[in-house]
């Protein structure tokens, strides 16, 4: 039995070419800093505990602009802070603009003049809401609530189109797809791609929930389809010329009898067009050909499910988070050139009133990554009760 036992344990291993060193490693690169956003014990500008588990980032200029999820009862925030000066500069409650929110997680999309919009996931069975983010001059947040595109539904994932003024978006929990007309104001909700009474019993053999099995992230390729995921392990686009939907012939890379854990939990775009998914359920990393619409699958960066969040350096690599509870969370990169390589966790000094000299922060669970508009910064933030930002500087190609 013994013996059957190893033979197996070296054919699994034998397809992982990350070193298990890589799961002991700390990522300690020089210039890298932490910037605090939550503490309780303050009279400084913080976030609260419980309040502040990090669920949307987007950098524009020197502003990292982010939004929460808060623990149940409580409503989330948006948040901006300085890259340059390392510090939270202004924070939001969100529930002086929606009241009985209880998550930012949908990602910023960037519209005209810097203006970004979110989506909010409400408390029990309430509306989520599209709120429209600005901050100005003065890096204060200025935000306006746009109304709810789903009645009844959060909004759990959404890009846009910019050129048409458009948004697209996954509902929660019954992961209607829907678009938004940010000039008019006027939704349109599809049934097609939400999944059916045989999908769902599917689903619940393995004790999922909808934020387990709908698309985390979506996006638009050029041109202008919309890709994500839907049960049980598909990719679907959308054609928003003639509002008809594609389900691709190709699912999602999977392992054997883990099918039904396939979803997009992240997309990132390549300066030459090509769409880089993460797979939550096994962790794998891939990329679509919108062309021939065929999955490439490019292997798993570490050993542990999830791949949170893909996003570009100036230095032309991707980089991303894989990992979740009860395990902890891990950077890494991929290139053609170079394959996978896993970085570990994330140890940056942090500088903060009182210890000028600085401590050391570890990133033990990061829910978030994205990169400046340059691709000089990787932005990074935890998503847990007390949760801050990570920030490194890519070296140019």
């Amino acid at each position: 039995m013994k013996n059957i036992i190893a033979k197996y344990l070296i054919i699994a291993l034998s397809g992982i070419s990350i070193p298990v060193h890589a799961q002991y490693e700390f990522f300690s690169p020089p210039g890298a800093f932490a910037i605090e956003v939550s503490l309780s014990n303050t009279d400084q500008k913080r976030l609260p505990m419980y309040r502040n588990a990090i669920s949307s980032l987007k950098v524009i200029g020197d502003n990292i602009i982010g939004g929460t999820t808060a623990s149940e009862g409580l409503s989330p925030f948006i948040f901006v802070a300085s890259i340059s000066r390392q510090e939270l500069i202004d924070t939001l409650d969100i529930n002086k603009i929606v009241p009985g929110q209880k998550s930012v997680q949908s990602g910023f999309c960037k519209w005209k003049d810097n203006i970004l919009i979110a989506g909010t996931i409400p408390l029990d069975k309430g509306d989520g809401h599209l709120i429209r983010i600005e901050i100005d001059a003065e890096n204060k947040i200025k935000s306006k609530d746009l109304g709810t595109p789903v009645p009844g539904e959060g909004i759990f994932s959404l890009t846009s189109n910019t050129r048409d003024n458009m948004l697209f978006g996954i509902s929660f929990p019954s992961g209607f797809f829907f678009s938004y007309d940010l000039e008019s104001g006027k939704s349109h909700i599809y049934k097609d791609i939400s999944p059916k009474e045989n999908e769902l019993e599917q689903l619940r053999q393995f004790a999922l929930d909808p934020g387990s099995y709908l698309s985390r992230s979506l996006i638009i390729d050029n041109n202008g389809l919309v890709y994500g995921s839907m049960p049980v392990n598909k990719l679907f686009c959308f054609n928003q010329a003639n509002e008809s939907f594609k389900i691709l012939d190709y699912a999602l890379p999977d392992v054997w009898g883990r099918s039904a854990l396939g979803q997009v939990d992240s997309w990132a775009k390549s300066d030459d067009h090509r769409l880089y998914g993460g797979n939550a359920g096994d962790g794998q990393l891939f990329v679509l050909d919108t062309e021939k619409m065929k999955v490439k699958n490019l292997g798993k960066p570490a050993m542990m499910p999830r791949l949170r969040g893909l996003t570009f350096g100036r230095d032309g690599k991707l980089y991303g988070i894989t990992g979740a509870l009860p395990g902890y969370t891990h950077l890494f990169s991929y290139s053609e050139e170079d394959g996978f390589h896993d970085f570990g966790n994330p140890e940056f000094p942090m500088k903060i009133l009182g210890i000028e000299a600085g401590i050391l922060w570890r990133g033990f669970q990061i829910g978030t990554i994205a990169s400046s508009e340059d691709g000089k910064y990787i932005v990074m933030g935890e998503d847990e009760a007390l949760s801050q930002l990570l920030i490194f500087t890519v070296e140019a190609k």
